[in-house]
């Protein structure tokens, strides 16, 4: 007489559970207490009901969700950050986690705020690229009364409960900056520099400028800063800021652009005829920052590895899940100047 398999009604009886429980846990969907879906599985181990590498897949615990929310117009490198995410998949499987990327209108709190607290009900952890508003604020902190952590990711966000920041030290890369104009310009000649920010609304932003200022405060206080303009991270409204500073300003001898959309400064310098004359230092090793360097548009730029952030933001999240410390194996953010002669 052959003998008959086990089935579903058979495991729930063993673990004592109904058989739409059984169901669940089997196919890996929510609803089930830990304690509850482990009896099912033993139980299913027991009677042998599926494959040895059946079970293994079952019983593994379900990819932690991440998120990662990031502006939809703005620099190359933040648009590098999110095809990182997207086309990475390999480098996070061993971490057990499933990565996501989503756009947000730039600069805009209410929408961030908004997509914050929307998408953290489906998320166990959210990355981000902070704007400095109370509405974000409070949207991190409701998350973090919720039970999900986020990560501020290249800009830093005051005050809250965020778990951890991934980015430079924006006032060290400020002053570095504000280092390399002087000594490319010369430093005991006067001369006029400007500055292009994205958005001061980053505090990102804000904090390079602060660095920048005080370094020539301190070191080279024959530098005059001209003024300080924000070009949102647009490719046609730096262009615009720079044709009018070096409008305004014939005699300008640098420009160090805080933020994105370098390639909008660069034409600006071209078309006036101000290409390697005037000192140009940004940031972020883009195509666009690559191809300036190499023909000596840009003199400078000051980069951080987006894949090394992402990992590092994965690694902060896995550290939370499996209850590590929470920097455990993540790499300390460190910023390389690259110029045209060692450009990797």
């Amino acid at each position: 007489m052959t003998r008959q398999l086990p089935g579903v009604a058979d495991i729930a009886q063993l673990a004592g559970v109904s058989t739409a429980t059984v169901d669940r846990v089997l196919h890996r969907r929510a609803g089930v207490r830990a304690a509850t879906a482990q009896r099912v599985l033993d139980a299913a181990a027991e009677l042998r009901y599926l494959p040895q590498e059946d079970l293994y897949a079952a019983m593994a615990p379900a990819p932690m969700q991440l998120l990662f929310i990031l502006p939809d117009r703005s620099s190359r490198f933040l648009r590098m950050l999110g095809e990182w995410v997207r086309f990475s998949h390999e480098h996070w499987a061993p971490y057990n986690v499933q990565c996501r990327t989503a756009f947000i209108q730039s600069f805009d709190p209410d929408a961030l705020a908004a997509m914050l607290r929307r998408r953290g009900r489906r998320c166990d952890g959210i990355a981000f690229m902070a704007l400095e508003h109370p509405k974000v604020r409070e949207a991190v902190n409701a998350l973090a009364e919720q039970g999900v952590p986020t990560v501020t990711l290249v800009s830093d966000l005051s005050n809250s409960r965020r778990v951890a920041y991934v980015g430079l030290d924006n006032r060290a890369a400020g002053r570095t900056a504000a280092y390399l104009i002087a000594r490319f310009v010369g430093p005991s000649r006067p001369a006029k520099v400007a500055m292009i920010a994205g958005s001061l609304s980053y505090r990102a932003h804000e904090e390079r400028e602060a660095g920048f200022m005080h370094l020539f405060v301190e070191q080279y206080p024959h530098m005059q800063v001209v003024g300080l303009r924000e070009g949102y991270d647009d490719d046609r409204t730096n262009y615009k800021q720079a044709r009018a500073l070096l409008q305004q300003h014939p005699d300008l001898a640098a420009i160090y652009n805080i933020g994105g959309a370098a390639e909008g400064i660069g034409r600006a310098l071209k078309e006036s005829g101000h290409a390697h004359k005037v000192v140009f230092i940004g940031h972020g090793l883009t195509p666009d920052t690559r191809a300036m360097l190499i023909d000596g548009t840009m003199d400078a730029v000051i980069n951080q590895s987006p894949h090394t952030a992402i990992l590092s933001s994965v690694r902060i999240f896995t550290n939370l899940r499996d209850r590590r410390q929470l920097l455990s194996g993540v790499e300390a953010t460190r910023s390389e100047v690259i110029f045209r002669e060692n450009l990797p």
